[in-house]
């Protein structure tokens, strides 16, 4: 597969997800400056981690206006599968391709640990995430209290689109536990913690491989 991995001023994870696709999986992968006005020739989207713009006004709301969103809204309503990962998964949010919002975390404090999770939903990015054990994968947010109004989140549970709940501790004060969700099409995902960074051995954990695998298939 091509893999895109969007650029943005501020972006820090991108060169890892890259890494990853191309050292570590063997796919090509590349980057893709945030005023690309096109997307053409690429399997999948990846946003990446980091602080766009510096993260001013709120973490993601100027990313959103980048040339490149247009590209990757069109992509997505193309049934194109996006991974947003971190700052990702906020900038998906302001974009309005997933629902709700990404707050503050509960602690006041930026939050950079390693957490556990439970992978609870189907799609194109978690098909070959194991249901049987929790993953160990880390954080680096200060803005990632997953939050919407209970209409949203009960639609959510219903429609099976939460994708991964924290188990055990709650590091950010997020909503039914939520660390991240699905679009309706299952093929666009948000979620606060680093698969890139828990993907070889020498990170001390593997468990954020089989997500980013699973679109492979």
């Amino acid at each position: 597969m091509k893999i895109a991995v969007v650029q943005f001023p501020g972006s820090n994870c991108d060169r890892d997800a890259v890494h990853v696709y191309r050292d570590v999986l063997g796919q090509e992968a590349q980057l893709v400056w945030h005023r690309s006005d096109t997307l053409a020739g690429y399997d999948a989207v990846i946003v990446p981690g980091g602080f766009t713009y510096g993260d001013y006004l709120r973490a993601g709301a100027l990313a959103r206006f980048a040339p490149v969103m247009e590209e990757v809204r069109r992509f997505a309503a193309r049934g194109g599968p996006v991974l947003g990962i971190c700052n990702g998964f906020q900038i998906l949010c302001e974009a309005g391709l997933l629902p709700g919002a990404l707050a503050r975390n509960a602690t006041l404090h930026f939050e950079g640990r390693e957490v556990t999770l439970r992978c609870v939903g189907d799609g194109v990015w978690t098909q070959r995430v194991p249901r049987d054990r929790n993953l160990r994968i880390p954080i680096a947010h200060g803005e990632g209290r997953y939050v919407a109004d209970e209409a949203t989140l009960d639609r959510l549970e219903s429609e099976g689109r939460v994708a991964f709940r924290y188990d055990g501790t709650n590091p950010n004060g997020a909503l039914r536990d939520i660390a991240g969700i699905y679009d309706e099409g299952r093929r666009v995902l948000g979620m606060m913690p680093h698969p890139e960074r828990a993907s070889e051995d020498l990170l001390g954990s593997i468990d954020g491989r089989s997500i980013l695998e699973s679109v492979l298939q």
